[in-house]
C-alpha cells in the first residue's frame, strides 16, 4: 500500500540546514529499505495558485493565502504493508524534519 505523509509547515517556520540534512539521509534509509516512492519540499505558500473550474469557467487566484497560519511544505510517498509501518515511518520522519506529519492511504483502485 501507498501512504501520503504530509509535513505540516507553519508561517514561522522553515527548515534548517540541520532538518535538511536529516530528513536527507531518512530519504536514503526509505531508499534502501523499499519505502521510498517519492519525496519533496514545496516553495512558500505565496507561490501558490488556485484554480477553480465552476460552469466551465476557470478562475485562477494568486497567492500569498493567509487564512490559514498552516501549510503542507512537503511530503514523501511511501510505500508499506500496512498503517502501523506507515505510521512508524512517519513518526521518524516527524523527529527527522521536526515537523508535524499527517499519514493517509492512498484510495485503492
Amino acid at each position: 500500500m501507498q501512504f501520503l505523509v504530509s509535513v505540516i509547515d507553519d508561517e514561522s517556520s522553515s527548515p534548517t540546514p540541520a532538518e535538511l540534512a536529516a530528513t536527507g539521509a531518512f530519504n536514503d534509509r526509505l531508499q534502501a529499505e523499499g519505502h521510498f516512492v517519492f519525496a519533496g519540499g514545496l516553495a512558500s505558500p505565496d507561490t501558490a495558485t488556485v484554480i477553480d473550474n465552476r460552469g466551465g469557467e476557470a478562475v485562477f487566484t494568486d497567492g500569498p493565502f493567509l487564512e490559514s497560519k498552516e501549510y503542507l511544505g512537503g511530503f514523501w510517498i511511501v510505500e508499506a504493508p500496512d498503517l502501523d509501518v506507515a505510521l512508524k515511518l512517519a513518526a521518524e520522519g516527524s523527529k527527522h524534519c521536526n515537523r508535524r506529519v499527517e499519514v493517509r492511504p492512498f484510495q485503492e483502485q
